[in-house]
């Protein structure tokens, strides 16, 4: 079934809601073509015919980093031991066996993962585009429209961040699996890409895979693309000190400077990762206000690093938070591990207030993808909601004023009750409403690609 938004005016009651600020106590949501139209304070009860929301409501939560194909590794890249360049040779593994049919399928089941875990819009950073050997398929983006039918399938928003991924590294030609990536070509990398449509559901934007990736001559041509649609434009950067140590050796500077070069940073581009920067980098990029995604369970199972994360927005990049190769799809596990880790780092507690988190996974995550309407509770923003339990095992107890401490710092995503995206309810009490057997349709269409 497709996405549609609510037609019929709806409200919906919300026990506790997190205004952004603070949490307050008995709020009403009037919505109406999927979109708030009001929002009252002060109703301790449910008014007649408003739909009860108990727990703490939140706005939609954002996925800003997605690889869907990726969860079909979990669990697999757990053997044994390795660093990520041995990781991405299984990855490869999965990537040479998909297809439009079986992409849809896992792409379908891992998104309504994501709805289940409270995430209303994923960027997903696509670059898996054509069949193997690299020919084209008779429509040159039927991996990408495979991942748009299957997000409008499950009700939830995406972007699809069509990536340019043209080089095995600087200077070198694509290898055997990365032949499915590559339009051999910026230029024809766009030709393709302005084939994409958006649609209600979906918005299209662009990526640099990394400057490994993309050769410097053409970096310009990708961001020239997004700049003159003004779309998102999102790029790897520095998730490994050998991609720093290549690129200096290649052009005699950092990734982050190669970037900036080229026009590729700005309030439209996001950095993923920036993992390994200098304080050169960090102002080049909080100078030009372009955001940093940070994917703190995938940087841990990979062994990437700690990002400078609190850095980059003091310095003024904003944050998103994404669950990148999925090890979990979990964005209150995002928040959480994002000022964890700065704690294991700094030995110092309190990097970011609960509300800071919150912002990340919300309203900044949105606008790193282009949503800026999405991500707050407040008249005119988009009707998708997040509500967590607050009666579980792991958040029974604390004062309800305390909720949003609570859901950042204890809650995960088993803890989401509902979640309603364009007013419509596409997880209702834990179950999703439009695919009756999420794990089913994860182990069926994972072993469909399975080696």
């Amino acid at each position: 079934m497709p996405l549609t938004t609510q037609a019929t005016p709806t409200t919906y009651w919300l026990e506790h809601a997190w205004l952004g600020t603070h949490v307050e106590p008995g709020v009403t949501v009037d919505v109406a073509d999927g979109r708030i139209t009001a929002v009252r304070t002060g109703a301790d009860t449910p008014p007649p015919g408003a739909t009860a929301l108990r727990g703490l409501t939140l706005p939609g939560l954002a996925n800003a980093h997605s690889h869907a194909f990726h969860r079909a590794l979990r669990g697999t890249v757990q053997v044994g031991t390795g660093t990520f360049w041995t990781w991405r040779e299984i990855m490869y593994n999965v990537a040479d066996r998909l297809t439009p049919e079986t992409y849809y399928a896992l792409a379908r089941a891992v998104y309504a993962e994501m709805a289940l875990a409270g995430i209303t819009c994923v960027g997903e950073f696509h670059y898996l585009h054509h069949a193997p050997g690299g020919t084209r398929y008779d429509d040159p983006n039927a991996m990408g429209e495979a991942l748009v039918s299957a997000a409008e399938d499950v009700g939830i928003r995406i972007t699809l961040l069509d990536t340019a991924y043209l080089s095995a590294g600087f200077g070198a030609a694509p290898n055997a699996h990365q032949l499915r990536f590559s339009d051999g070509t910026a230029e024809r990398w766009a030709e393709r890409a302005d084939a994409l449509k958006e649609r209600a559901h979906a918005r299209i934007g662009a990526a640099i895979h990394s400057v490994r990736a993309v050769p410097a001559g053409q970096l310009g041509t990708v961001a020239d693309w997004a700049r003159e649609r003004q779309a998102p434009l999102h790029v790897h950067l520095s998730e490994q000190t050998a991609e720093n140590d290549a690129c200096r050796d290649a052009h005699g500077c950092t990734p982050t400077r190669l970037l900036a070069d080229h026009g590729a940073l700005g309030r439209r581009t996001t950095a993923v990762h920036a993992t390994h920067l200098t304080t050169e980098d960090i102002a080049l990029l909080g100078d030009s206000r372009t955001g940093v995604c940070m994917c703190p369970t995938t940087e841990r199972d990979l062994a990437d690093g700690i990002g400078p994360a609190a850095r980059l927005q003091g310095r003024g990049s904003p944050l998103s938070l994404g669950s990148d190769s999925h090890a979990v799809i979990d964005l209150l596990e995002e928040a959480r591990a994002m000022e964890l880790d700065e704690r294991l780092r700094t030995r110092t507690r309190g990097h970011w207030t609960a509300a800071a988190l919150l912002r990340a996974a919300t309203a900044d995550g949105h606008a790193a993808l282009g949503w800026d309407d999405a991500g707050t509770l407040e008249t005119g923003a988009l009707a998708d909601l997040t509500t967590i339990a607050l009666d579980s095992v792991r958040t029974a107890g604390p004062l309800p004023r305390l909720a949003a401490e609570t859901a950042v710092f204890a809650a995960s995503a088993a803890d989401v009750r509902h979640t309603i995206v364009g007013g419509r309810q596409i997880v209702r009490d834990g179950a999703h409403t439009l695919v009756p057997d999420v794990p089913t349709a994860l182990a069926e269409s994972i072993a469909a690609v399975r080696g």
